[in-house]
């Protein structure tokens, strides 16, 4: 079980995430991007090369070892400033206040306790800070849905703890975020596995 979490699931999800579909919505979330940007599973660091100017900072952070180093790979040496921490999105390692966007690209799917993540996003984000995401989860219409919810056991165990069938939306603001800006919709691809959500948000005050 060691090996198969270590190596092959880290493996399997970078594989999956260099899926050509999903480029453009990396690109349109990571580059509303500025200031100190708080990246919550950063992964293999697929996004550090489509960072904005308007970015001073990256921390990127991953519970995963090996996607880590893979992610320490990916950076150049004449990027902007990026640190990365090893750490649980559901106790982020910094400050209160202290970062400016934070961003997460089909993450939320995979955290044990993502409405505890979520509130740890929005106490590290500064009051003007943003949350800006993409993601898959639960569709919109009922014969999806059940699909989505009859296959993620077996999806949960293949796929790393990813979960087809979370609300997006729902999550986000149950977390005290108010979401400014929302798209959804399909990719290319079977549809329990393809609704999207594409966003932005801010923390309620």
């Amino acid at each position: 079980m060691g090996f198969y979490a270590n190596y092959i699931v880290p493996y399997l999800v970078n594989l999956a995430m260099r899926n050509r579909e999903l480029k453009p919505f990396r690109e349109r979330v990571i580059g509303e991007a500025k200031g100190r940007v708080l990246e919550v599973g950063i992964g293999s660091g697929l996004n550090l090369a489509l960072y904005p100017m308007q970015v001073r900072e990256i921390v990127g952070l991953e519970p995963s070892p090996r996607l880590l180093t893979m992610a320490g790979e990916a950076a150049r040496p004449d990027s902007m400033d990026v640190t990365f921490v090893e750490g649980s999105a559901e106790a982020i390692p910094l400050e209160a206040n202290s970062i400016d966007t934070v961003v997460t690209t089909w993450t939320l799917c995979t955290i044990p306790d993502v409405v505890r993540a979520l509130l740890e996003m929005r106490r590290v984000l500064k009051t003007s800070g943003e949350l800006l995401f993409v993601e898959h989860g639960l569709a919109p219409e009922e014969n999806i849905r059940r699909w989505q919810n009859r296959l993620n056991p077996i999806w949960k165990r293949i796929a790393g703890g990813c979960h087809l069938n979370r609300p997006i939306e729902d999550l986000i603001e149950k977390a005290g975020f108010d979401i400014t800006e929302v798209e959804t919709g399909y990719i290319k691809g079977p549809k329990p596995m393809t609704f999207l959500y594409r966003g932005r948000a801010r923390g309620v005050e």
